[in-house]
């Protein structure tokens, strides 16, 4: 098992995803509040912590600090952020729950499937349906988070159309995913 000093394992990149992790809380926590400022603030927040992803990706290839705690770690804080910020909006009745829940499940199910394949050596990369998923999936919940009218724009209409846009993208990129799985644990099976 290769180690890693702790330097290394702690990189720029890597802190950047724990900074992505710990922003969390706080996003959380501005929801509990009404009004435009907390929205606005938690939006913001929301804003640079999916800023941080595209960052850290970037600085591990570019500096080569690319590590095992980073590889799990950067996945994982993306869906932190947004099932936890997704949850938030139920409550405040700014998302309809079954969307959540297919959302939420997609990202399970996915999650799911790649470890399988990790186990079968089958590796799945992400793909830009993938990419287009995650891009809509960002807007809607920034604008779903704003919530309030700024300078005349209904924000919340807004995000709704861009939730819509999640949905149909959540739903073809995880299909995209299981097809290309078995399409390839198909040419990788073993012969009996």
């Amino acid at each position: 098992m290769k180690t890693y000093p702790p330097e290394k394992l702690w990189n720029l990149a890597n802190r950047l995803t724990m900074m992505r992790i710990a922003v969390i809380p706080i996003i959380v926590c501005l929801l509990f509040f009404n009004g435009k400022t907390p929205s606005f603030l938690a939006a913001l927040l929301y804003v640079l912590a999916s800023l941080t992803d595209i960052v850290d990706g970037y600085l591990a290839r570019r500096m080569k600090i690319v590590t095992r705690l980073g590889r799990f770690l950067d996945p994982l804080a993306d869906k932190l952020l947004m099932t936890s910020t997704l949850i938030m909006l139920i409550g405040l009745h700014r998302v309809p729950a079954w969307i959540v829940v297919i959302i939420i499940g997609r990202e399970i199910a996915v999650t799911g499937l790649r470890g399988i394949a990790a186990t079968e050596e089958i590796i799945i990369s992400a793909s830009r349906l993938g990419k287009y998923k995650t891009l809509s999936q960002t807007i809607a919940i920034v604008f779903l988070v704003l919530n309030y009218s700024y300078f005349s724009l209904q924000v919340r209409e807004i995000g709704l159309v861009f939730l819509w846009i999640a949905l149909f993208m959540t739903i073809w990129s995880g299909a995209d995913y299981f097809v290309r799985f078995f399409r390839m644990a198909r040419y990788t099976a073993p012969d009996e």
